[in-house]
């Protein structure tokens, strides 16, 4: 693992240990790490959603088109045996 070390004004050091204190993270590291992981995943998320704005159209969502996606997410389960009975 690399180091980098960073400079924070006194404002945005006590938000950091306030919140490596209140949320549960062992340091400060742990902390900006976590940050970082959330924004690469909103950075692809926001990518996937680019991609698909600027992809050709398809045909219309129907009904019809969900029930095949019920029908195979169902036999998907059957397959990995995660059946849930429907109330």
């Amino acid at each position: 693992m690399s180091t980098m070390n960073i400079s924070l004004p006194d404002s945005l050091k006590a938000f950091v240990d306030e919140q490596v204190s209140q949320r549960g993270y062992g340091t400060s590291s742990e902390y900006v790490r976590e940050l970082i992981r959330r924004d690469q995943d909103r950075l692809h998320l926001r990518n996937l959603l680019l991609a698909g704005a600027s992809s050709a159209p398809t045909e219309p969502v129907t009904e019809t088109y969900f029930e095949g996606l019920r029908e195979r997410a169902r036999g998907a389960a059957k397959v990995t045996g995660k059946t849930r009975s429907r109330s």
